[in-house]
């Protein structure tokens, strides 16, 4: 049997449709390609729970969810995908805590609900946190000292300063110098200088004379 010639591999050939490329709906899902855009939009609106909502409900609900997607302006599809999560995290988590506020429900159901709620939260807070890094918001300065000379009377500061109003300056203000001097080295007079003058002792004074001559007495007397 003769073998079956192979087909020869056909590269995929993306269609491309310059009118799909205007990006009229980058603000919603934050590319340059509307079907982007329109595919995260159905993805968040699909996310919806609308078993109990009526026709007019529902549509305020799809609106909304583009609203808050509008609201969010993503930047490029990273921003958009984050945004989608977002809205869809946000809807899922408040409809466990509607179930568990509910009447009827029992202790378990409610306990698995909040708990459910709990993680939605903690979710929600962890992609809104990776959004804002993406947009570079969250990013913070970081300065590393690694040598620092101060000479004699100098101050150094390291870090931020508050400023008595309040606040943080950044830049250093004019401040007096305390007085300092190296061990060893004498501090300066505003004496003149003055010769030494020598004091001497006791030990080195002349006695007088015990014996000495009284003029106008007889001895004896």
């Amino acid at each position: 049997m003769a073998k079956a010639a192979k087909k020869s591999a056909e590269p995929t050939v993306v269609e491309v449709d310059a009118a799909k490329w205007l990006g009229k709906l980058k603000v919603i899902g934050g590319s340059q390609n509307d079907d982007w855009n329109n595919i995260l939009a159905n993805q968040a609106v699909s996310a919806l729970w609308l078993k109990n909502s009526d026709i007019d409900e529902a549509k305020k609900q799809r609106f909304a969810t583009v609203a808050a997607l509008l609201g969010i302006a993503p930047r490029d599809e990273i921003e958009g995908m984050l945004a989608t999560q977002l809205v869809a995290c946000h809807n899922a988590s408040m409809e466990c805590y509607r179930r568990a506020m509910l009447g009827e429900q029992t202790f378990e159901g409610r306990r698995e609900n909040l708990n459910q709620a709990n993680k939605l939260s903690r979710t929600y807070a962890t992609l809104l946190e990776t959004l804002n890094r993406h947009r570079g918001k969250g990013a913070q300065q970081k300065v590393i000292v690694e040598h620092v000379n101060v000479a004699a009377g100098g101050q150094a500061i390291v870090g931020n300063v508050e400023a008595p109003g309040g606040g943080v300056t950044t830049k250093r203000e004019e401040q007096p110098h305390a007085l300092a001097y190296a061990p060893g080295t004498p501090l300066p007079s505003t004496d003149p200088t003055r010769e030494p003058v020598s004091i001497t002792g006791d030990a080195e004074r002349p006695l007088p004379d015990a014996r000495r001559k009284v003029y106008g007495c007889t001895e004896g007397k």
